[in-house]
Formats: C-alpha cells, structure tokens, sequence
C-alpha cells in the first residue's frame, strides 16, 4: 500500500470555517496515520468526511489507515468512494488492488492494478505488484512483461532484475535468468540475488557454483532461512548430515513454521542415526502440513 503524497499536510486556504473544520480534521488524521494511530486516524477522517463529503483524499486516506488495520473490505469501500468523486484517482485503483491481493482475489488484484497503470503507465510500482501477482498465478510471461517494462522505467531497480529471473526461472530459461541475477547484483549485492542464482545453479546440477551463492547469501543476511535451508540439502546431498542439521536448526530458529525445514531435519538426523529426533521432526511437519512427512513417519518411526 502506498503511503502517498497526499499525505503532506495541505497547504490549501478553505474559504469556509466548514472546510477549514473538515481540512483541520484531515490534518489531524494524517498526523495520527504517522504515528500509527490507525484507529484515531479514521476517525478524524470519518469527522472530516461528515463536515465535508465531497473531497476524495479523505476518503482515500480512510481506506489506506483501513489497509493498515487489515480491514480490507472497508479499505476497498472507501477507494470506490474516492473514486466515484475522481473517476482518474489512479493510487485508489492501486490500493484496491493491494487490499484484493490480501484478500487472495488475485484476478481482482491484476484487474485493478491494471486500471491504475491506464492512469498511470509510468507507475513502476504498480508494474512491480501486477507483476508479482502474475507470477503467484503461475502466469508467468506476463510477470516477466511487467518486469521488463519496470526495468525500462527503472534500470537501476535491482529487485526488479530479480522478481524478472525467478519468473524466467520458473519458465525454465536459465541462462536469461542468471543474466538477470547477475545484473542485480551489479547494481547492488542483495541476498535474494545470490539465493535466487542459488537455486538455478542447482537446477543446473553446478553443486560448487550453487554452494558458493548460497553461501554468499548468508554471509549478506544471516537471517535468510530460505538459503540456510538449501545450502543444508547440498550438504545432505554430500553425507554432512551434521552441518545439515546446523544448518536447518537455524532455519527454524528464525521460522518456526517452516514445515519442509522439519522434515528435512529429519531425513538429516536419520542419516546421522537419530531416529527418535528424526521422528520428533517428522511428526511436527506433519502438523505444518509438510506433505512428505506422513510418509516418513509410516516408513521410520513405531
């Protein structure tokens, strides 16, 4: 959700004392909105509205603090409002489609989007969410046409090479995909960048390239469980089932839902014969719903 210009506090002189109480209130929210008042924030904008129901950023506003306060349905009520008194608010059609997106309507996600780049195609924002929204329904050439687009409006967007690789990896176009990583990390070293290259390394059978970008990952951010994962099953994939474990321990630490992390352990503490560990694991994938636990508990464990 965009956090917006409107925001800044309005310089503009009502001629009324009723438009400066409503102007004064909308301030009033927006100051609140600030400092995460979300609550007190709509309610300003609520008194605002009912001095003056004619100005579409209040109610904007009071869809965005809704936003925040994951009353999305309310959220998308207050945008359709805003834009039936500005039919070219193009940030309410985004917003709409950020509030869809949480609400898993992903059709209505990408619809919306789309009708705020109609206002605004130069909006690499939008371009970005479309994008990824295409990628989660699998629709995965038009993420990468929204993300070369973005790339035009923006070359030195380093996530944009990345969303734009992992979409042609899906698409099983490698080499393009780690010429996009490459380039991202030219513009900056993220960590998603070397995990991402990581990932098609290995889909590449390239064991020694996938464990150094990996490795490079978590060097950036120690924090980046996804990595600390796969870096565990190259290790598995070697029998150093005891680094694996090292490894997948801290990926749990930092996700206590990672279900595939679980079971992975366990297969690792099998091969280090821990079995009674093993199946501990094992049973709790299968309460994080871990498709292939079920089948281990059966196979490994009275």
């Amino acid at each position: 959700m965009k956090k917006l210009m409107l925001f800044a506090a309005s310089t503009i002189f009502a001629t009324s004392l009723f438009a400066q109480s409503a102007n004064a209130l909308f301030n009033r929210g927006v100051s609140k909105y600030y400092n995460t008042d979300y609550k007190g924030a709509i309610e300003d904008y609520t008194k605002s509205i009912e001095k003056n129901p004619k100005l579409a950023k209040t109610y904007l506003s009071r869809g965005i603090a809704k936003y925040y306060m994951q009353d999305y349905e309310a959220a998308i009520e207050d945008q359709l409002q805003a834009i039936n008194l500005n039919s070219k608010y193009a940030d309410a059609y985004f917003n709409i489609a950020d509030c869809k997106y949480n609400l898993q309507d992903y059709d209505g996600a990408i619809e919306y989007y789309t009708k705020a780049l109609e206002l605004n195609p130069k909006d690499a924002m939008a371009l970005v969410s479309r994008g990824l929204t295409k990628q989660y329904v699998k629709d995965y050439t038009g993420a990468v046409e929204d993300f070369t687009q973005t790339i035009k409006l923006k070359p030195r967007l380093a996530d944009a090479y990345i969303y734009r690789g992992v979409a042609k990896t899906y698409l099983e176009l490698y080499d393009d995909a780690l010429n996009d990583f490459s380039k991202s990390m030219k513009i900056h070293p993220l960590s998603d960048a070397y995990y991402y290259r990581g990932i098609v390394w290995d889909a590449r059978n390239d064991t020694k390239a996938s464990l150094r970008d990996y490795n490079r990952a978590i060097e950036i951010n120690p924090k980046h469980y996804r990595a600390l994962h796969n870096r565990a099953l190259l290790k598995m994939a070697s029998s150093d089932n005891k680094n694996a474990i090292v490894d997948l321990s801290k990926a749990i630490a930092l996700n206590p839902h990672y279900g595939d992390a679980y079971y992975n352990r366990g297969v690792a503490k099998l091969g280090a014969n821990l079995a009674v560990e093993a199946c501990e694991d094992f049973n709790k994938a299968i309460e994080l719903g871990q498709p292939k636990a079920k089948g281990a508990v059966t196979k490994n464990c009275r």
